[in-house]
Formats: structure tokens, sequence, C-alpha cells
């Protein structure tokens, strides 16, 4: 565990704030060359077929257009699928930008026009003529989930549903209670605040640097140099700010292909930047259908539970995400059936999303359970009280740590919940109903591999630098607490550079990770670094000689005696008697390295409670979310503020998801019609009142060396569930879709 922790545990602001307010922080499309051209993407209009021509003559003659790439003059690059494939990417085969004359979805890139200026380039785009040969498409996934199937191939990292236990038709059949539904959620695109951009930048002789939207800069050199066949030396991708992720810069998107291409055929620099359409072009949290049952006894305990799951995927790629698993892992039951199937569609392949597929099988699972709970007339809290999973009986496993009831108690209790009459329609001020509604959320708390190095200089500086990147959940800021903390320092002297693929290796920024896996990391060297200077300090003539660990303290840039403060070195001098380069340690943590204590006998986890209230015109049908609370148990919290930041995130998200995020298609024409932000709504500051946020206390050392579980996805787990729950105790109608729309309330 960290010591000396003045930092850690305190709600410090973003060290990295004042250079985005200021504008100081540079994005991915905000690099400049002095030479840059600027790419501008021909998507196809059709969903699935054939170029039959593409004329670009016209757009070729237009004043100040360089080159219009396509699929008859692109540049070659790898021939194996497997050298487009990154660190991600599910089963299949990788869409490969202007590989041919295929079309296999709408909005697909079909040329890249490359001119002087960003609008030479985009009024060229609009002159290139295309006559296609169309295809029979389809991407209305309530006809294609007749043809679903079970992914033959499963995706790294992404555990497949767990053998049946028991035989729960059986029990269901012969249960006192049955609850059975038909539970779905809409397709929804990331976007993020800074739209996908890549500026490459020609250092000359085959070298680039790359400036990529990414949540993963490591990934997108792999990428980059696995496609175009260059050395890991000749490739730099840097990214030090995203404006928002989400998932949706996990793996290498089109611009990035499509920039490096150019880059490297005209040797110059390149930037390719997507319009708000154009960013409903790639990924989004699949559409998809659960199909819930739930048996059990009068007293509402569970005798058996199925689930089975049906999310669209492309034709290309086999994307997965646990949505089912959830339900065998968060309630005990002695007969248990999970099913996770896939149906083909003529779109891009969706992609991860904050909390990949939780939000959507316990959106499922948790209206199963609140209509468990009407019809066993047993309160919705106590119900899963009498429902509590002791262990992981998925894997058989014990939890290194669960504090749920814990967030079960303080989340009804900071609600109100005790004052809530169940009778649905029963609450009411005015003419508006008032409904109370709440669910249970989880997430994984996991942590990959990560290396970071820590370096001290003479004038008492510690520099702090890892590969991994900050999405803006904090990681700059928390990584400098950890390292100060370990260090004796103020923050002030902690500088953290992240985001470059020539730093210490570091997975992609997703899943919850990252606080547990760089800031172990960064414990890990920040303690080697100790050791090296206490080694140093207690060398014969020093005042320290002979002091061993536990005779010393690090604090106000000193390393002091404990038994005797008078004795003490200041971290500079021992630098500055070491050389001119500081002193420096690398260390990495993991699964299997320096600290990792999560034995392969535990399963962990991240829990929490969410409980909603809303408000619905009753003659109208409109509804208002008015208060939620969000109680969490996520092991030790670095930093109390920024944490706070990531579950109102969340749960803000959530809100969109219950209430309004919904990609439209019209499947006659395979296209989304709503792709831009002025028709594809989401949640704007009139949408969200009061959000309170509690962390619960709740010791881990299992999970990581520092006691850290993730905290970016669990926000938004629970919550559009507690809301749609709410919305039945306020109308009595039980809406099984989302979003929640006004028809959808005045129909019932």
């Amino acid at each position: 565990m960290l010591k000396n922790d003045l930092h850690v545990g305190s709600p410090r602001s973003r060290i990295d704030g004042p250079a985005k307010v200021t504008g100081q922080a540079t994005y991915a499309a905000e690099f400049t060359a002095a030479d840059l051209a600027h790419g501008y993407i021909v998507e196809s209009a059709i969903a699935r077929g054939r170029i039959v021509s593409i004329d670009t003559a016209a757009a070729e003659a237009l004043p100040g257009v360089i080159r219009v790439f396509t699929h008859e003059n692109r540049p070659k690059t790898a021939w194996f699928t497997y050298k487009y494939r990154d660190m991600v990417a599910p089963p299949g085969a990788p869409f490969r930008p202007l590989y041919s004359d295929e079309i296999q979805y709408s909005g697909q890139p079909i040329a890249l026009v490359v001119a002087e200026s960003f609008e030479a380039a985009r009024e060229a785009a609009a002159l290139v003529a295309v006559t296609y040969d169309r295809q029979p498409h389809e991407t209305d996934l309530a006809r294609a989930r007749h043809d679903s199937y079970e992914p033959p191939k499963k995706r790294n990292g992404i555990a497949p549903p767990p053998a049946p236990r028991g035989d729960a038709q059986q029990a269901f059949g012969a249960a006192p209670v049955r609850i059975a539904g038909e539970y779905a959620i809409a397709s929804e695109h990331h976007n993020p605040m800074e739209p996908h951009a890549t500026t490459v930048v020609w250092e000359g002789g085959g070298k680039l640097t790359v400036h990529d939207k990414t949540q993963g800069v490591q990934n997108s050199q792999a990428y980059v140099t696995n496609v175009f066949g260059l050395s890991g030396d000749d490739v730099r991708v840097v990214s030090p700010y995203v404006g928002g992720g989400f998932g949706s810069g996990l793996r290498p998107q089109h611009q990035l292909f499509l920039a490096v291409m150019a880059s490297l055929a005209l040797e110059r620099s390149v930037r390719v930047e997507l319009t708000r359409q154009q960013m409903f072009g790639h990924v989004h949290r699949p559409e998809t259908v659960n199909l819930v049952s739930l048996g059990a006894g009068e007293d509402g305990k569970l005798h058996a539970i199925q689930h089975q799951a049906i999310a669209a995927t492309s034709r290309f790629e086999d994307h997965q995400e646990v949505v089912v698993n959830w339900s065998g892992l968060l309630y005990p039951a002695e007969h248990v059936d999970l099913r996770y199937e896939l149906a083909k569609l003529d779109t891009y392949s969706p992609g991860d999303m904050r909390a990949p597929g939780a939000p959507l099988g316990l959106f499922a699972l948790e209206s199963a359970m609140d209509e468990l709970a009407v019809a066993t007339g047993v309160d919705p809290v106590e119900l899963r009280l009498r429902n509590y999973a002791e262990r992981d009986e998925n894997e058989d496993k014990p939890f290194t740590s669960k504090e749920l009831r814990a967030c079960y108690r303080a989340g009804a209790e900071r609600f109100g919940w005790s004052r809530r009459d169940p009778r649905p329609g029963s609450m009411r001020e005015g003419r508006e109903l008032i409904g109370w509604g709440m669910a249970s959320g989880v997430w994984d708390a996991g942590m990959m591999k990560t290396s970071a190095r820590a370096t001290l200089t003479a004038d008492g500086r510690l520099a702090i630098a890892c590969a991994t990147s900050d999405i803006g959940t904090g990681t700059y800021t928390i990584l400098a607490q950890i390292a100060a903390d370990a260090l004796g320092l103020p923050m002030e002297a902690v500088d953290v550079a992240l985001g470059d693929s020539t730093l210490p290796e570091a997975p992609v920024q997703g899943g919850s990770w990252t606080a547990a896996s760089a800031g172990s990391a960064v414990a890990a060297a920040c303690s080697s670094l100790r050791d090296a200077l206490l080694t140093r300090a207690a060398a014969e003539g020093s005042p320290l000689a002979g002091a061993k660990a536990d005779d010393v303290i690090f604090e106000g840039g000193h390393i002091r005696s404990l038994a005797d403060p008078a004795r003490s070195l200041a971290l500079g001098e021992i630098v500055a008697a070491s050389g001119p380069d500081g002193i420096a340690a690398t260390e990495s943590a993991g699964p299997g390295l320096i600290g990792m204590m999560l034995p392969k006998s535990h399963s962990s986890y991240t829990h929490s409670a969410v409980f909603a209230e809303v408000r619905i015109d009753e003659e109208l049908g409109v509804l208002r979310v008015t208060r939620i609370v969000n109680a969490v148990a996520a092991g030790r919290i670095l930093n109390p503020k920024t944490a706070r930041s990531q579950i109102l995130g969340g749960v803000v998200w959530g809100i969109g998801m219950a209430l309004h995020e919904e990609a439209l298609t019209d499947h006659r024409l395979g296209r989304i019609m709503n792709h831009s932000l002025a028709e594809y709504h989401v949640p704007v500051n009139a949408d969200i009142d009061d959000i309170e946020v509690i962390f619960v206390e709740e010791s881990d050392e299992k999970t990581s060396p520092i006691g850290v579980k993730g905290l970016g996805e669990i926000g938004i787990v629970g919550t559009a569930a507690a809301i749609a729950n709410a919305v039945h105790h306020a109308t009595g109608k039980r809406i099984r879709s989302l979003p929640i729309t006004i028809d959808k309330i005045l129909q019932g």
C-alpha cells in the first residue's frame, strides 16, 4: 500500500485542467506542420453492393487539389488480414479502407480527396461521381435476429456465458412466481466532444509523427507499422490530450489509415478529420435484444434465471460483449441458463462503449427484478438482499471484496427510500406523477500489464512517464498524487507525461483498469526509486548512514530519520551526488508481475446501487429525472473529486440511454438518418437535476497493489434500469425498450 498519504484520498483538482480551459491543450486536429495538406473523405451512399465506376476528374481539376485516392489507385499495403488486427479487435476480418470496390455499409469511405486546404478538399469531394451496383441489404435487427448464431470464435478478454447450471427451463415452469419479458436497447453512438482526427507529420526519410485521436497510442502505432510495413522506430504516435473517447478510440479508425496512407504516398504532412456526421459511420453501441425469465418462490427467492441476448454485429467481424453473464453473477439461483448470440447487419462493426455490455444486460435483468418485486409484493431493495450473492457462482469463486449491501443501505438512506409508497401511481404532486426506482450495478475490477518510469532530477523534480492515455478521467492527476506521496513531494514538483508511444508500455485506456494498472506501475517505479535513493543516502559518512526503510520517512523533499528528524538529506542533494542524469527506475505491474495479488481463485468487481426519482406530467407524458443517488463500492478512492466526476458522467450517460439516445435507421436505405447532434438526442443541462454520489468504504488488497478498483464504467451501469423502474412506479406502465420517449409513456 501507499505511504505518507497526503495527496492520495484527497479531492485534488486536475493538473491538466488549466491547459484545457485556457486552450493550451493540443488535440489531434490542432497539431500542424509547415507543409500540411488536408484530406476529406467521400462516403458510400449505399449500404451494400459494388462500385461500378468512380470519376475523380472534376475533383482533381479543382485548384488546390493534390490527389484523389480510391480503391483504384490506393498504394499497396499489407496483404494478409491479420496485419489489420489491432490489440482489441474481435474475431473476423477488420475493415480495410479503399481495399476494393465492395461496399459493406452506408457511410463507408470510398475516396480521400487531399488538397492544400480543408475547404478545397471538401468542395472537391462533392465533385466525385460514383455509380453503384446496389445489392440487397439488411440493417433491421428485428428481421436479422431470426438468423442469430453463437459466435464460433470468442473475443479475447470477453468471457463467454458460463455453462448452464441445473435445468432452468423446467425450474421456471415449476416456479410459483414467473416473470418473462423482452427488453430492447437502441443503438447508440459515442459522439465525444473531440471528433476523430489524425495529423501525420512527415519527418522525412519515411519517418512519421502521428497525432491520433486514440485511447491507446501503442495500439495505433502497432496498427500503422503492421499495415504499412514500417519499423517501430519510424512511427511515433503522440496523443497527450483526448477530448473524450468512451471506447470510440480503443481501435484505430479509418481516418488513421487514410492520413498515414496519404502522407507516405505524397511524402508530406497530412491531416484527416471527421465531421460530426461522419462520426456516425464507425463504432457504436450495438442494438441489443434481451429475453429474461425469472422463476421464484412467493417470498421472492430466485429458483431459475434464463437470460438470452441477441446483439447486432457487422458482416465482417463478430463484435462481442459481456451482456448476460451479470445475471448469473449478481443473484444466486440453482438453475441458470445464459446465452449470447449475434446477428449480422450491413453496418460497420459495433465497438466498446462505456461499460460495454453491462448496461444492456442489467437494464433487462434489473427491470425483470423490479417486475418480480411487484409480483411478490417484496420491496425492491429487500428483494435484492434476499437474493444476495456471497460468491461468484459463474466461476464458483469468492469475491476479493463486495460491499453491495452497504451500497443498498447508504443509497436507500440518503434517498429516503423508506418513505416510498409501493403502489404504482400513488405518489404525485400537482399534475405530476412521482416515481421512485432502483437498480443494482456491477462492473469488472481488472488490472492489465502496465509499465511506468519515475525519474528524480537534481532540482528535486519528479518525472513520471507512461504510455497510457488520459481521456478525461483524471489520470494525469491521480498518477501525480501517487508519485508525490511515494517520494514525499508536493504535487507541484511532479511532472507527468502520457500518451506517447515512446514511453513505457501500457494497454489501451478502457475497461476501468487504468487507475489500478498505471497507478500500481507508478507506485512500483516510485518504490524502486525510493530504494535507490535510500541506498545512496545510507552510505557511510552520510547523516543517514546505515538507515533502513523502516528507519526513515520521505517528506518535504527530504529523507528524514524517524528517530531523529534533524538527521536528513534533501532528495536533490542525493541526486546531484549521483550524476547529471538523475536517478530513474522503471517497473511494471499487472497479472503475475510486481505487486499483483489477485489469485486465480478470486473474482473482483465494482458494485453500485442506483436510486432514481422521476416526475411525469400525467397528461403530456413529459418526463423529468429529478434525483439520482448512486452509492458505489470501488475499493480505495484515490481522488474523491475526479472519482465523483467519473460517476456523474456515467449517470448522465445513463440518463441519455434511458430517455434520449437512439440511432434511427431508414432500413429501406440502410442509412442512419439522425446523424448529427441536432437530431441525435443527448442530455443537456436542462435534463440534469440533482445527482448525489456516495462512495462506500471498501478495503481490497487483492484486486490491485494500491487497493483500487475502476470507476469509469460503473456510473452508467444501473442508471437506465433505475429510471425505467421509477417510470413504472409513477405510471404503472412497464416500458421494456429504450429510450423511454413520450409516445411510449402515453401509449403504455
